[in-house]
């Protein structure tokens, strides 16, 4: 993507500028605040099939996303394919299982209890996607000569923000699985040494009999979560 003879700054106008007064604001900000209120993460999936088409236009928007020095320091591996969703769906949950075999603390596993998990991933199959999500810690000019990427947590981090409400805009569900460790999931997709696995997202439409954990309803409100100085 880069090539080093390009790396100049280059002032531009403004693409895309929006215009509203505080009235019109306000209530686009509200009517976000309700449609994101309507996603949810559920761990029952409908087998039914999402076009490509859906899944590369979220993609794009995740990509979209800020980033330190705009390195955009993400690879994104969307799979639909059953057999190899199936082998990591094997691989995540052999690592599941040492993790509630004794892997996790008492603690943790306590906190878990909950939201109902357990080390079964059927998701992995069911759902028509996964897409895993992986930080690159250094890439590549042109030549082939490393650079240093910045900011990278963050910076994945507000693009997998990017994806999953992308895909709640197109009518999609999705569902968050982090197995630790998940560097099986560079040989499975024969990612390089330079990018570490950070997340899989189930995704698909919700099953007719999906069900949500009551304490995924309980939201921290706005006192608790912000502090505003005027």
């Amino acid at each position: 993507m880069f090539a080093r003879e390009k790396l100049d700054y280059t002032a531009l106008d403004l693409p895309d500028r929006m215009n509203m007064d505080d009235e019109a604001s306000l209530k686009a900000a509200l009517e976000h605040l309700d449609f994101m209120r309507k996603r949810h993460s559920v761990r029952e999936f409908e087998a039914t099939p999402v076009p490509r088409a859906v899944i590369d236009a979220a993609i794009t928007a995740a990509g979209s996303a800020p980033s330190g020095a705009n390195h955009q320091p993400w690879h994104f591996v969307a799979i639909s394919n059953p057999e190899l969703k199936h082998k990591i769906r094997l691989a995540a949950e052999e690592e599941e299982e040492k993790f509630y075999a004794g892997g996790a603390s008492d603690e943790w596993i306590k906190a878990l209890e909950p939201i109902g998990t357990d080390a079964s991933k059927p998701h992995l199959d069911i759902a028509p996607w996964l897409i895993v999500i992986f930080a690159q810690r250094w890439g590549e000019f042109d030549d082939g000569t490393r650079y240093k990427n910045y900011y990278v947590p963050e910076s994945v981090g507000i693009a997998t923000g990017f994806l999953i409400s992308a895909l709640h805009h197109a009518g999609l569900s999705c569902l968050t699985h982090t197995p630790n460790p998940m560097k099986f999931l560079n040989g499975v997709l024969g990612r390089p040494a330079s990018e570490k696995p950070v997340m899989i997202l189930a995704v698909g439409h919700p099953a007719t009999n999906a069900t949500v954990p009551s304490v995924a309803k309980l939201k921290k409100p706005l006192e608790q979560i912000s502090t505003v100085f005027e």
